[in-house]
Parts: C-alpha cells; structure tokens; sequence
C-alpha cells in the first residue's frame, strides 16, 4: 500500500521545469524518502539507477577518479555493467548519502551536463550537511521530507477533500457540526496515538486495528539510538541517547523548559545544548526557543539558553511510554500529566511541518508564558494549547498590554469547536496544520 504525500506533487513541479537542479531531499529516517522518490521515478523515466551508500558500500568509490558526470557514470558502469543510462530519461538516485557525502561534489557537474536527473536522499543528512553544502551551493534544490501530517494522514483514511472543508470552517467562523466534530476528533486521537511514521500508519489502514504499531513505533525508537551511536562525532554518543531519551520525562513537567537535571542531577545546561543541537539537526527532535521579548523579528530574539524539546514525530513520544500508558491513549482515558505533553507536541509538530520555526515566551519572573507563536507580515500572533477547556489568560494579557504592540490577536487551539471571544479566535487541534493557508487569507 502506497501512502499518498506531498512530495508526490513537488517532485511532478520538480521534473516539469525545464531548469530543475539536482535535488536532495532531507529528513530522519523512515518517514518514506526513498519510497516516494522511487515511487515518482518508476512513473516518469525509462530508466531508474538507485545506489545506496549503506546497502552498497562499494559504490562510495566511485568519485575516486574524479566528479565530472563522466567519472562517476563510467565508474557506476564498471561496478555494474547492466545500468542504463539514458539521456533525457534517466533519473539517478544517490540514496543514504550521509555515508558517501562527497557525491554531493558532483551535483554541479551533472547539472551542467544536463543530460540525467539527479536526486539525492539521506536519513542523518543534517548531520553533515554543512559539508555537503559547501560543495553543492547554487547547484541543488532542497525538500524537507518530514513523516505525514494531518492531512496525509486523513489522505489514508480516505479523506481526500478535507482540506477545504477544515480551511472553510476557520475562515467563516462556522462551527463544525456535531458529526464532523466527533469524526474528526477520532481522527486526530488515532493519528496522534499513532504519529505520522508511514510504516505505522501503513499497518493500522491495512488492518484496521493497533495491532503491532506498537511494536514498530518502538523499534524506531531503537533505530534512532542505533544512528546516535553510529554518526555522533565529537560528542559523547551516551549523553545524546541521555537527552533523546529524557524527552517525554521534559514534557511531563508543568514547565516544559528543558532542564540538564532530569538528564544529569548535577547537569548544567551549556553541557547538553550540543547534544540537543545533534538531536535537531538530525531530524529527531524539534527545539523551541524562548523569545527574550515577544516581537518581531523572531529570529536571533531568542535566549539560547531556554529551549522546549519534542519528538520530530509524536509517535516517538508515544512508544517511550509504559504499557499502561499506552492503553489509555488508545482509549482517551487517563492521560495524566501526559495530556498536555502530547497536544502542545503534536502543535509544535504541525507547525514545524507547516514550516515554522518554534517560538515560545516565559517572562520573567511572572506566571505569563505563552506555547507559541507565528507571524503574518507585520503581527506577531500567539498561539496556546489548552489540553482543558481554559481562558488563555497569557495570551489575553499580551493582546492587551501596550508592551507588545506587535500583538493585536490571537489563536486558541482545544478539544472544542470553533468560535471566537473577543480577540481570541479558537480552533480544534486538529486544525492546527492549516494555520500557515489561514494566516495567508485572514
């Protein structure tokens, strides 16, 4: 079963322009890069050469003669004779580049060879990313590759147009019905039980049930320490697992601030800011920084050291859970300290895969603290989550205060209807993935 994506339709924009560059599409691991790369080029081209850099070691020595579309086609060709190359219908793969990343050296040349295309694909491609970038600037495309959304998810479900019903609701003000209420939020609960990794919910849309999504929500958890001890450098590997580790423990607390002492009793901060900025690159965790004043711009108005960290995928957060914990999020019941934890963390995630950056604000010395916030051209626009039904009482006071003139209103997201009090406009969670197309036509 193949599970319909958005990069199915970028890749088709992609090859439709006459001057495409090679592309390198990023992200963690399993969230189905390859799959959908190879998806799109069985469609599209005579001829398909897919290398991967971990399964097929011997194929990182085909830029020792050189990068020049020459060298490293007439090496490829020794290596296995029965690849075909095409012009003008030949697409290459270079899969798992993180452990062959001086291919990237090469991208500028077949661009200006111009005869095939070029994707590359990389599961701990942040990590070396800086390298690859040096060499490729202003020869290659990026696309950010995360695992599904919302709206993929209902995607598999079979919910196809839901976008524009969804988007209509926020923009008219109109209150969901009773029935598109429920449906919907059994919807969501099961997708944040579930997390957007495709293998996950490729099991449950097969079989109807949860049975063992469990199972593979936990050994991608296992994979993700297995990658930590193989691409960490320079780093100790067992205080990254330590944090990656201590992430659900993190969010648990009323204040959700990443703190070294849940990691290390005696820990200072400074000590573990490398690992959490491993972990981001890497794709497994998103960081949210504290503003140290909520205005615009956002970026570089922030204290580095105040940080929220949540799981790139609620999955993660999902499977480190104990047994118990685990029934009762398949049946809503008894979520406990967890329940805020896990909608403010699939809010970070819809965001984060909308294309924001992760901005919360504590003042100090006050109880005001605000979940998040995202911008239109020239306002500033909070964002909280309320696991309960509750009055946003931060996110009125910024709305009011003269302080913060770049805030005028803001956005409540709950397990209610939509409605709006005031400045405040309120949205189910499950809308939290079209706030970027809302935000575009409020």
């Amino acid at each position: 079963m193949y599970l319909t994506r958005k990069i199915d339709s970028f890749l088709c924009t992609w090859k439709e322009d006459p001057n495409h560059l090679p592309l390198i599409v990023k992200g963690p691991r399993q969230v189905g890069k390859t799959r959908s790369i190879l998806r799109f080029a069985s469609q599209h081209y005579q001829s398909v050469i897919n290398i991967n850099f971990v399964l097929e070691p011997q194929y990182r020595m085909i830029t020792e003669s050189g990068y020049s579309t020459e060298s490293v086609i007439r090496s490829i060709s020794l290596l296995d004779p029965s690849k075909r190359f095409i012009e003008g219908s030949t697409l290459i793969l270079f899969d798992e580049i993180q452990d062959h990343p001086e291919i990237a050296t090469a991208l500028k040349s077949f661009k200006l060879d111009g005869r095939f295309d070029v994707i590359c694909s990389g599961s701990m491609l942040g990590i070396n990313y800086k390298r690859i970038e040096s060499v490729s600037v202003g020869h290659k495309t990026d696309y950010v590759l995360h695992s599904l959304d919302f709206e993929e998810y209902l995607w598999a479900r079979g919910y196809t147009s839901a976008r524009e019903d969804l988007l209509g609701h926020m923009l008219s003000g109109e209150a969901f019905s009773a029935l598109e209420h429920k449906v919907y939020e059994n919807l969501f609960l099961e997708f944040c039980t579930l997390g957007g990794m495709p293998d996950v919910v490729r099991r449950f849309v097969e079989k109807g049930t949860y049975e063992t999504t469990l199972e593979v929500q936990r050994q991608l958890v296992a994979d993700y320490r297995e990658d930590i001890q193989k691409y960490a450098e320079g780093l100790d590997k067992a205080r990254i697992t330590n944090v990656f580790d201590s992430v659900p423990a993190q969010l648990a607390k009323e204040n959700k601030k990443f703190q070294a002492s849940k990691v290390a009793g005696t820990g200072r901060f400074a000590a573990y800011r490398g690992c959490l900025d491993w972990l981001n690159t890497a794709g497994m965790v998103l960081l949210c920084h504290c503003l140290g004043f909520p205005e615009l711009p956002l970026k570089g108005n922030f204290n580095p050291d105040k940080v929220k960290a949540y799981y790139a995928d609620t999955g993660l957060l999902i499977a480190q859970l104990d047994d118990e914990a685990q029934m009762d999020f398949r049946a809503n019941r008894n979520l406990g300290v967890y329940k805020g934890a896990l909608y403010e963390s699939v809010v970070a995630e819809a965001l984060a895969k909308c294309g924001y950056d992760l901005y919360y604000y504590k003042r100090e010395n006050s109880t005001l603290e605000q979940d998040f916030f995202i911008r239109t051209a020239n306002q500033l626009v909070p964002i909280e989550v309320k696991a309960r039904s509750g009055r946003a009482k931060s996110m009125r006071t910024l709305i009011a205060d003269a302080r913060y003139p770049d805030i005028s209103w803001g956005i409540k997201l709950h397990a209610g209807n939509v409605g709006q009090t005031g400045e405040v406009r309120t949205f189910p969670y499950w809308c939290a993935f079209l706030l970027r197309d809302y935000l575009a036509q409020v």
